[in-house]
């Protein structure tokens, strides 16, 4: 017997087999309306803020300054050098276009390079991806700024909506709705929008330490120098600092809202359980994080395969309908209006030329209902990434603190209600098993 108990044990003490519960819960309908509706916003935003059109690109409007900065070993040179050609002559466009458009280009293929176990390629499109966000803080530096805040303010909210729903799913098998979870969210909106700013407030402030001393170093007459010397000590430790905040909170960033949803705690709180997690068991980090990259990928193919059947089996029962009985101008009406998708092009390249104004009118409203199945494909992403860091969080908050994962916060409003709920719960089966009198007579 105990024989025959001790594979199930162990199968029990794994924990990472848990986080191949994320799929299942970042298709619920509540997540995906939660991150579809931030996505919405977020685009809206850089939609409107794009019509600033700050970003030059050559005539055409293929090549923009972006791929200059990335071409070139001298970016500042060369982007200055890219904007004085095309300034006349050259097209304009939007920040978030631009950056989105390169985003999907690099997710993509970081995705190829993974299921290609090209290791060294992923971190290639990773790396140009942020090479690609320094260049707009760089060169469009209060576009980036105001488009920050109101990105992050708007991930708080749906963040923490979803972080919270997979928390109590994934702690206790409920599943509240998206107004209880927004309503968590926006009651919690200061430790969710401060929870990331505070470690790198940290490390600027550290950083600015060290930085007054090297202007007190330009004291002459070796006083500069002997100073530097005498608080060198401090500069390390300001340092260090850097150093160990910058490590943590690249690793452990993804710790710090399932903190607030889990715990119900403030943005210092979760930062430092999300480095305390980090540091004290990293290889337990890597490898959660790591299976749930992969299988966060495998699920990413399926949900996108699946979009693409949706479309093709549409297109093509449009395309049959319309060709029977019809001349060859008239098969190539949802052509126009509505190319076939493919696999890596979900959206598909109109050709309008010529169109009149209900074939561009109709062409539109396509696109709008297209938009929305991407937009889900992405909603997909978002729902997934906070479903499985709040998984992975449950994971490491057992490893080191040994907390069982049904140990959850329970805010005051929810307390208040669940006793009603049960109340009414054990009336009913008591109405059921005494009828009424006038029934037995």
């Amino acid at each position: 017997m105990d024989n025959e108990k001790q594979p199930s044990q162990v199968l029990e003490n794994l924990l990472f087999p848990k986080i191949f519960r994320t799929f299942r819960m970042a298709i619920q309908p509540s997540k995906l309306i939660i991150a579809f509706l931030a996505l919405a916003i977020i685009c809206l935003v850089g939609w409107i803020m794009d019509f600033s059109r700050t970003v030059v690109t050559d005539k055409q409007g293929e090549i923009t300054e972006l791929q200059a900065y990335l071409e070139s070993t001298h970016e500042i040179d060369a982007v200055s050098e890219f904007r004085k050609v095309c300034e006349k002559t050259g097209s304009r466009r939007g920040v978030f276009f631009t950056l989105w458009r390169f985003g999907s280009a690099k997710f993509h293929g970081a995705l190829k390079s993974l299921f290609a176990f090209d290791l060294p390629g992923v971190a290639e499109n990773i790396a140009e991806y942020f090479k690609a966000i320094r260049w707009a803080v760089t060169y469009h530096f209060l576009y980036c700024i105001i488009f920050f805040v109101v990105k992050l303010a708007v991930i708080s909210v749906a963040g923490g909506a979803i972080c919270r729903i997979a928390a109590l799913q994934f702690a206790q098998g409920e599943k509240p709705g998206p107004i209880e979870a927004i309503r968590f969210s926006a009651k919690k909106f200061l430790s969710f929008f401060t929870a990331p700013l505070v470690p790198a407030g940290i490390i600027i402030f550290a950083g600015l330490c060290i930085f007054l001393l090297g202007l007190i170093g330009k004291i002459p007459l070796g006083i500069g120098e002997l100073i530097m010397a005498i608080f060198m000590l401090l500069a390390l430790t300001a340092g260090f600092v850097i150093a160990f905040f910058a490590i943590g909170t690249a690793v452990g960033f993804n710790l710090m809202f399932p903190a607030i949803a889990y715990e119900g705690s403030d943005c210092l709180d979760a930062m430092e359980r999300s480095l305390t997690y980090v540091y004290k068991k990293p290889w337990h980090m890597g490898f959660y994080t790591a299976i749930a990259v992969v299988y966060g990928a495998i699920c990413y193919i399926f949900v996108r395969f699946f979009a693409l059947l949706l479309l093709l089996g549409t297109h093509g029962f449009l395309r049959f309908g319309i060709r029977i009985g019809s001349s060859a101008k008239d098969s190539d009406k949802l052509t126009a209006i509505w190319p076939e998708p493919s696999f890596m092009n979900l959206l598909g390249s109109s050709d309008l030329a010529g169109a009149n104004w209900l074939g561009i009118f109709a062409a539109f409203v396509i696109r709008l209902f297209l938009w929305a199945i991407v937009g889900l494909v992405v909603s997909f992403i978002i729902s997934f990434y906070f479903s499985a860091n709040t998984i992975i969080y449950s994971l490491m908050r057992s490893g080191v603190d040994n907390t069982a994962p049904d140990d959850i916060y329970i805010h005051s409003e929810e307390t208040q209600t669940e006793p009603a709920t049960t109340e009414s719960e054990s009336e009913e089966p008591q109405s059921e098993t005494h009828p009424a009198p006038s029934s037995t007579e």
